[in-house]
């Protein structure tokens, strides 16, 4: 897997039965190539390289002769066709006696990551779970390196009373009753659909509902143990009786041990997690939820102090600032050595001052009263100007602007109230200022509300206008008002879009209006004669002449 040389690691349980466990110098997949290869400690379970657990690296397991066998249960745990081979479908595990439709049935119901298909994440993710869920220590007592003979009844007593009482592996079959329920969820379970058997239990299950009340996982290859009537891998049930030891990942069954950190530790594992001294008795640091003496502690995590450059003890007071670190003793003004422990300070290049000696170095001074800004103090910044917080305020009403908004112009600040009062457009009928949707007017505002006839006050914004003596009219107000009138129709000539008209002596026609009496023509661009107050073209006036 992964290209890695797997290099097996043998033992033999109590029956002679081989167990095949490869792990050595597998991949961490965790820390990637920061680890050289799984190497495991000597009574641990995490790794000396990295530290990480022994499952967070890409370990396997070898199947023993059966899962049953594995687990130490007897009879036959088929339930079907036997022979059938899962990785002749490509799977490294499927539940015993399922056709291959079944198989796939199955596997559907479940998230992707639990269907252990060869050569994907899901196979991967099943052997880290039979780690996890089945570990080795507690299925054969060969793997069990720190348990003293005289407990190794009791060790034997248990894990008999577990497979016999509470350990079991689940059966998938067809839901051939109505009106069933899940043992977990107590959902219906859909006629003809497929569930899990658990004999233990005899209840039914979910594919996706089959999981350890503890840890919340799925179930690897069905493996369950009953306690409490609820189902848990063996993990988990194993810790309901038993102590487990953080450090070495074993049951604890000798009546002497040790409770640190809220979590249970063989006598003599309770140590440092650098250099594996015992604690018992002993001062400790906890860091990452992992327990440290204090040389260790000191030694890879205590910060060095800028002044002294010594170690800061888990015993002095560590005092920081930007990442850097001093003792409380050594937390001084780097000019005049006065402590800084509870007061101002400012810092320049890397240094740190107390409030007089910082402003008389360094301080810049406020653009609005020209006193220094003190260490400590608020500062106001806009472009290349600075103030107080008090002095930054608007130049017509002299209020703090603050956090509001404000508005700079010809080097002074104004909030937005006072730029408005004194610099915002106004209408020039209302006088109120103008926010949005302005008209302009021979270079004046107006609110478009605002701008309206003169005369009928309707409003012109979009529309045809004119003006008088610089007011403006709406076109049928300037025709009635001021407009010439056509001697034809008598209607006003305003000119407004264009039109053209005509004009004569003290008389003026539309272009349209402008025809002969007689016959209707019109005659502009022709002669005329005026007869009266008619006009008449030439052929006219002769046909009245003869």
């Amino acid at each position: 897997m992964n290209g890695v040389q797997r290099t097996p690691v043998e033992a033999f349980d109590d029956k002679g039965v081989l167990i095949t466990d490869v792990e050595e110098g597998q991949p961490c997949l965790q820390c990637g190539e920061t680890c050289s290869g799984f190497s495991p400690h000597t009574w641990r379970k995490n790794c000396t390289s990295c530290k990480c657990p022994r499952e967070a690296h890409d370990v396997c397991h070898e199947e023993w002769v059966s899962v049953r066998s594995r687990l130490g249960l007897k009879g036959d745990e088929s339930n079907g066709p036997i022979g059938v081979d899962p990785r002749e479908r490509g799977l490294a595990w499927a539940p015993p006696g399922l056709p291959s439709h079944k198989v796939e049935e199955y596997f559907s119901m479940l998230p992707e990551i639990a269907v252990p298909r060869l050569g994907t994440p899901g196979e991967r993710h099943r052997d880290r779970q039979l780690a996890i869920q089945l570990p080795k220590q507690d299925l054969a007592r060969a793997y069990c390196r720190h348990l003293d003979p005289k407990h190794a009844s009791s060790a034997d007593d248990f894990m008999a009373a577990r497979n016999e009482i509470a350990l079991d592996i689940g059966s998938v079959q067809e839901v051939l009753e109505r009106d069933l329920e899940c043992g977990v969820c107590e959902s219906s379970l859909k006629y003809g659909s497929l569930a899990v058997s658990a004999s233990k239990l005899g209840l039914l299950y979910h594919p996706t509902c089959f999981r350890c009340a503890d840890c919340k996982e799925l179930l690897v290859d069905l493996a369950y143990c009953v306690h409490d009537d609820m189902l848990f891998c063996e993990r988990h049930y194993a810790e309901q009786l038993k102590p487990r030891c953080a450090a070495c990942d074993e049951l604890i069954f000798s009546g002497e041990y040790t409770k640190a950190m809220n979590k249970d530790w063989h006598s003599g594992h309770f140590c440092c997690w650098q250099c594996d001294e015992s604690l018992t008795g002993q001062r400790y640091v906890l860091r990452d939820e992992h327990p440290y003496c204090i040389k260790c502690y000191e030694s890879v995590f205590a910060n060095g102090c800028e002044e002294c450059n010594k170690i800061i003890g888990i015993d002095s007071k560590d005092l920081s600032y930007k990442d850097k670190h001093w003792h409380e003793a050594c937390f001084l003004c780097n000019r005049c050595r006065v402590s800084l422990v509870d007061k101002q300070f400012g810092s320049k290049v890397d240094k740190i001052y107390c409030g007089n000696c910082y402003d008389a170095q360094f301080a810049s001074r406020c653009d609005g009263c020209g006193e220094i800004f003190r260490a400590g103090t608020k500062k106001m910044e806009y472009k290349t100007r600075q103030w107080h917080e008090k002095c930054f305020c608007c130049v017509v009403c002299k209020n703090p602007i603050g956090t509001k908004s404000f508005i700079p112009r010809e080097q002074e600040i104004y909030c937005a109230g006072c730029y408005e009062d004194k610099f915002a457009t106004r209408c020039v009928k209302c006088n109120k200022i103008i926010t949005s949707g302005g008209v302009t007017y021979k270079n004046e505002p107006w609110h478009r509300d605002c701008f309206t006839c003169s005369n009928c006050n309707n409003s012109l914004a979009g529309q045809r206008f004119t003006s008088r003596d610089d007011k403006p009219y709406c076109a049928d107000c300037f025709g009635e008002l001021f407009a010439k009138r056509c001697t034809a129709c008598s209607k006003p000539i305003t000119g407004i879009g264009g039109t053209r008209f005509i004009s004569f002596e003290d008389r003026h026609w539309h272009n349209d209006c402008f025809i002969c009496a007689g016959c209707k023509t019109s005659l502009v661009g022709r002669g005329f004669i005026t007869d009266g107050d008619d006009i008449i073209c030439p052929e006219c006036a002769k046909m009245k002449l003869m």
